[in-house]
């Protein structure tokens, strides 16, 4: 498997919109059928944004709001099972981290529980659906350096 040579940033909302929606638009509307509506809230102007590129091309976002949840985490199909979203994830809670928060939380698809699991977060809610697909909230508490 290739090494990838990615950068991960913290994005601006504003300047980088088109790429983060992109992104989004392709994982979660086209890929996994979530409704438009659904997809773009109050949220998006008032969280922490982060951006993946590979080559100068956008291949994966997330999202951190204001209460510490993680959120809106899309890797586009061709870089998946790379290390690319455990990058990610551990850039996120670094930055989470140096802002002070003392733990974040998600709503992962049950499909996802592995790979979050595996990055510390447990388990702390029954089944819930959201754009019908199931997810369990997780939490992980981030411990101070």
């Amino acid at each position: 498997m290739p090494e990838y040579k990615i950068e991960i940033r913290t994005a601006d909302w504003e300047k980088d919109k088109n790429q983060l929606i992109n992104i989004r638009r392709l994982v979660f509307i086209d890929e996994q059928n979530v409704p438009e509506e659904m997809e773009w809230d109050e949220h998006d102007d008032s969280s922490t944004h982060f951006l993946v590129t590979y080559k100068n091309k956008a291949i994966a976002c997330a999202r951190l709001k204001t209460d510490g949840q993680i959120g809106r985490m899309a890797v586009l199909i061709p870089y998946r099972n790379l290390g690319i979203g455990s990058k990610l994830l551990r850039f996120i809670i670094k930055h989470a981290a140096n802002q002070q928060f003392k733990q974040v939380t998600l709503h992962a698809q049950t499909a996802a529980l592995p790979f979050y699991e595996k990055h510390g977060f447990t388990v702390h809610s029954e089944l819930f659906y959201e754009a019908n697909i199931p997810h369990r909230e997780m939490l992980l508490n981030i411990k101070g350096e």
